[in-house]
C-alpha cells in the first residue's frame, strides 16, 4: 500500500512538472508571437507609406523605372506573402529595394530638398528605426523560447507537447553585404 503511495505522489509530482513546463511554454510562445505582431504594425506603416514616396521620387526621377518597378513588386510580394517566413523573405526584399530607391534619390538634388520627400523620410527613418528594436525583442522572445525548449527537464516533453525550435528574424546573406556597408555622407 505505501508503495501505491509512493507511485501515486511521483505520478503527481511529473504531472505538475510536465503542466508547470507546458504553461511556460506557452507563455513563451505567446510573448513571440506578439513581438511578431508589433513588428506587423512597423511594417505595415512602411507597407503604407512607400507608394507616398514612390510617388514622390517618380515625379524628379522618371527615368527611373526599374527601381521604381522593383519597389513596388518587392511591396506587392509582402502583400502576397503567406506564413512567417515567406512574410520575412519579403519583407527583406522590400529592405533590398528601398535601399535601390534612396540611392536613386542621392542623385537628385531637388528631390532631396522637396519637403514632401524629407516628410517622408522622416516618417520612414522613424518607422526603420521601431522596426529595428521591434526585430531585437522578437529575435529576444525567440531565443529565450528556443532556450526553454532545449533545456532539461523541458527538453523531454516539449517535441510532444507541439514545441519546436523556432526561426530568428534575421537579414539574409545576399543583403548583409549592403547593410554592413557605412552608408555614404554627403554634405554638398
Amino acid at each position: 500500500m505505501e508503495i501505491l503511495w509512493v507511485l501515486l505522489g511521483l505520478a503527481v509530482l511529473i504531472a505538475v512538472i510536465v503542466i508547470g513546463i507546458y504553461n511556460r511554454l506557452v507563455a513563451l510562445r505567446q510573448n513571440r508571437e506578439q513581438s511578431f505582431a508589433d513588428i506587423d504594425v512597423q511594417l505595415k506603416q512602411r507597407f503604407d507609406l512607400i507608394p507616398n514616396l514612390v510617388q514622390t521620387v517618380k515625379g524628379y526621377a522618371a527615368h527611373e523605372k526599374d527601381v521604381l518597378e522593383n519597389v513596388t513588386n518587392a511591396r506587392a510580394g509582402v502583400a502576397a506573402a503567406g506564413n512567417m517566413g515567406e512574410r520575412v523573405h519579403a519583407e527583406n526584399m522590400l529592405s533590398r529595394a528601398m535601399v535601390s530607391l534612396f540611392a536613386v534619390a542621392e542623385n537628385y538634388p531637388d528631390l532631396k530638398a522637396d519637403g514632401t520627400f524629407l516628410k517622408l523620410m522622416d516618417e520612414l527613418a522613424d518607422i526603420e528605426n521601431k522596426l529595428a528594436a521591434a526585430r531585437r525583442f522578437f529575435n529576444s522572445a525567440t531565443a529565450e523560447l528556443n532556450t526553454a525548449v532545449e533545456q532539461f527537464p523541458a527538453v523531454l516533453f516539449a517535441a510532444t507537447l507541439g514545441f519546436k525550435k523556432e526561426e530568428f528574424f534575421e537579414v539574409p546573406e545576399e543583403a548583409r553585404a549592403t547593410l554592413d556597408k557605412a552608408p555614404d555622407v554627403n554634405f554638398g
